[in-house]
């Protein structure tokens, strides 16, 4: 072993602890009095990202109060989710249920039997809880402007008639673009650059003018508003797609960014958000590539608006295993084989560490001795392993990304429940032996 295997080695065992249940109090010590807490995943697709992810936030919720959880998904979706934690009338029997219900794609981001597993989990604490002290569940991201506006349009029709007409007038701009993902709306975009525009801050408007005469629950109000905020954005990064650049990229992460905050507010200013999102949402963007792209990400912005109240980021990442993709956008569900990583890479060089599954803290240490930028894998929605050299590493300075890593050296797909249809039977969700 080389002289510099050997520092490394040093480093690491020196600035980590064995990944093990027990041993997350310690997490929890790092983590401290931080009001925001970003838990990260190096794929969408992986069973033990989700599970350890789901046990710390578990232990935050327990052991320090936490308020809610914001996740890179749907708003609309994951506020029946929401719904159902928190046992409103009419909210659903079973988490299986809610989250089969998520059918856009991918689907396998959160219709999977490990977030059934923390929901099913949730409910249960909640029903412990007074209806004020409940933790909420939220999703952070800006893609559903067509299932926002149906939210909004079942709202009105029996709340606010009249702001229901100005809603319509959004539904029919829209609608000749109603038949993708918002690509043909896009492209008319280029004739026409304020296409539907004026009607989604017209509705944004009317509905923040009338929201104190809403005589729904607070929530539900806060709920009809922001589904507002989600079309205004979603209209903006539409427009955006079409022009090369970080400008798409920006708007999405300054949108989630954005809801986080409203999140907050919603529940007062001493508020503890837990975040779940891709690495490449909340590793710092500034420690990465990215920057210099002019890429902005919610760890950044977070950390930079909220440093004073405390911000930790956890990052995740394997060695090897398997898992849950598709080869092209809306390809089916599929397995996948992940290679080993890249000689060179942080994941490769902490498999040669032979020192397994860690928990790995960013010190001043690790930060004075570790300042180079290093190949860190990243896997999308949209995977093929035999490119991945090719373009799934990004450059990054670790310690400066994260301020701790979570590193498993072979993991394994997660498991979707849209290829389950008689799977009824949880599968082990455990992230740990006894």
């Amino acid at each position: 072993m080389s002289t510099e295997s050997l520092d490394f080695k040093k480093l690491i065992n020196n600035n980590s602890i064995e990944l093990r249940h027990a041993h997350i109090d310690r997490l929890l010590d790092e983590i401290g009095d931080a009001q925001y807490v970003m838990v990260g995943e190096a794929s969408h697709g992986t069973h033990e990202y989700y599970t350890w992810r789901a046990e710390i936030s578990k232990a935050l919720i327990e052991k320090k109060g936490f308020s809610f959880v914001a996740v890179e998904g749907d708003w609309p979706d994951c506020y029946r989710v929401n719904r159902y934690v928190k046992n409103y009338p009419e909210s659903g029997d079973k988490a299986f249920d809610v989250l089969h219900a998520f059918n856009r794609w991918p689907t396998w981001m959160w219709a999977n039997w490990e977030v059934v597993a923390f929901v099913e989990w949730l409910r249960k604490f909640n029903d412990k809880k007074p209806s004020g002290k409940k933790v909420g569940f939220y999703g952070l991201d800006v893609y559903s402007l067509w299932e926002s506006l149906d939210a909004i349009i079942d709202f009105l029709d029996h709340e606010d008639p009249r702001t229901k007409q100005v809603a319509m007038h959004a539904v029919e701009c829209f609608e000749p673009y109603s038949a993708d993902e918002g690509q043909s709306y896009a492209k008319a975009t280029l004739m026409v650059p304020s296409l539907c525009e004026d009607e989604v801050v017209d509705l944004l408007s009317s509905i923040r003018k009338n929201m104190a005469t809403y005589e729904k629950d607070p929530e539900e109000a806060m709920n009809v508003e922001w589904n507002a905020q989600v079309i205004v954005n979603a209209e903006r990064y539409y427009r955006a797609m079409v022009h090369a650049g970080p400008e798409s990229w920006n708007i999405r992460d300054h949108h989630m960014t954005d809801t986080l905050d409203r999140l907050v507010r919603f529940y007062g200013k001493k508020a503890k958000a837990i975040i779940w999102e891709h690495n490449t949402h909340i590793g710092d963007a500034r420690a990465t590539d990215m920057a210099e792209e002019g890429m902005v990400n919610v760890g950044q912005l977070v950390k930079e608006k909220h440093a004073d109240r405390g911000v930790y980021a956890i990052g995740f990442g394997s060695y090897k295993g398997t898992v849950t993709a598709g080869k092209q956008w809306g390809d089916d569900i599929r397995t996948m084989a992940i290679p080993e990583a890249l000689p060179g890479s942080w994941e490769y060089m902490l498999h040669q560490n032979q020192s397994g599954d860690r928990i790995i803290f960013m010190t001043d240490e690790m930060k004075k001795r570790l300042r180079r930028k290093i190949g860190h894998r990243a896997i999308g929605v949209v995977y093929r392993p035999q490119y991945e050299y090719l373009g799934n590493y990004v450059p990054s300075q670790i310690p400066e990304r994260y301020d701790a890593f979570i590193y498993l050296d072979t993991t394994s797909a997660l498991h979707p429940l849209h290829i389950k249809p008689d799977g009824h039977q949880m599968p082990d969700t455990y992230p740990f032996g006894e």
